[in-house]
C-alpha cells in the first residue's frame, strides 16, 4: 500500500537503453530503494517508468537512471508528476507498451 506522504513520477530515458539490461537495473535499483511501480521498454526505444516513493527515494532513484547499467549510454531522463497507484506494493518489469 502507498504510504500517505509518498509522490508519484514517470520518468523517461532516451538514450542507448533497450537490449542492455536496463529495465532489471531500474528493477533491482528500485527494490534497494524500496520504490513501487513499473518499467517497461516504449515503442519509440526509450524506456520508461512510473516510480512511487518519497521524494528522496525517487532522486535517488532518478540519480540511478542517469548512471544506467554499463552497457548503457542515457541521454535524457525526462521527468513528470505522475498519479500514484492505489494499494501498489512492489516494483514490476512490464511488457513493451
Amino acid at each position: 500500500m502507498t504510504a500517505p506522504n509518498n509522490q508519484a513520477r514517470r520518468f523517461t530515458v532516451r538514450g542507448r537503453v533497450q537490449g542492455v539490461g536496463f529495465r532489471w537495473f531500474v528493477e533491482s535499483e528500485a527494490h534497494k530503494l524500496a520504490v513501487v511501480g513499473w518499467v517497461r521498454n516504449n515503442s519509440d526505444g526509450a524506456v520508461e517508468l512510473l516510480a512511487i516513493g518519497t521524494q528522496a527515494q525517487l532522486k535517488a532513484l532518478q540519480a540511478k537512471l542517469w548512471q544506467g547499467p554499463r552497457a548503457a549510454r542515457v541521454d535524457r531522463v525526462e521527468e513528470i508528476e505522475a498519479e500514484p497507484i492505489p494499494d501498489c506494493r512492489t516494483f514490476r518489469i512490464e511488457g513493451t507498451w
